[in-house]
């Protein structure tokens, strides 16, 4: 082997590791993405930037309430009234395995995540009336919806349930405008992807979120 064939094939050995390295970190540590839809409004605004931390997922850590988080979009988001069980609130989704399970969850190639904040968690008892979300029987205070904003459910969903183990209730905070957990129901752990760390873009609104 001369030496030009032997240094091509470091260089390539070398790209090949550093690219097997950059999706290990992508998919066990942490990864940046691009706010697309309005759902999160005014919490997070089109086109703004932010950094995934994606050590819960590795740790199979449940998110807290506040928290913003990504998760897998479900396999069904609409439901009939005849399909609505509020004593089984859990979104569904298909099932992948072997080398689907890799290019779908680990390259994340034909994937859609959502982007909401945790309402409610596991045990919790929620009840959708009155314009507002009550936890327990206790109205929720969220300080970070904007004024005039209620929360009901337009059409078929889910309004009265108790929040399944490993499981979390999550809604956008523009609630005139997201399809959320009223819709397909609560999301399993394993469903989780991340937590919203901070924003990077815009630099004069970099940091946390709340």
């Amino acid at each position: 082997m001369n030496s030009k064939i032997k240094d091509i094939l470091e260089w390539a050995y070398c790209i090949i590791i550093a690219l097997v390295l950059a999706m290990l970190f992508r998919y066990f540590i942490g990864t940046p993405t691009i706010v697309k839809q309005v759902s999160m409004y005014p919490t997070l605004i089109q086109d703004e930037r932010l950094w995934l931390n994606r050590w819960g997922r590795t740790t199979k850590t449940l998110p807290e309430r506040g928290e913003i988080i990504t998760f897998e979009e479900p396999a069904k988001i609409t439901y009939s009234s005849s399909e609505i069980d509020n004593s089984n609130p859990v979104a569904q989704y298909e099932e992948k395995t072997g080398f689907n399970w890799f290019v779908h969850n680990f390259l994340e190639i034909g994937k859609r995540s959502y982007i909401k904040r945790v309402i409610a968690l596991p045990g919790e008892h929620v009840e959708i009336k009155d314009g507002g979300v009550y936890i327990n029987g206790e109205k929720l205070e969220e300080d970070y919806l904007q004024d005039g904003i209620v929360t009901d459910v337009t059409g078929v969903g889910f309004t009265d349930f108790i929040v399944p183990e490993n499981c979390v209730l999550a809604m956008g905070d523009n609630r005139n405008h997201s399809t959320d957990c009223r819709n397909f129901g609560c999301i399993p752990l394993e469903k989780i992807e991340s937590t919203v760390a901070i924003r990077i873009w815009p630099l004069n609104k970099w940091g946390e979120i709340k």
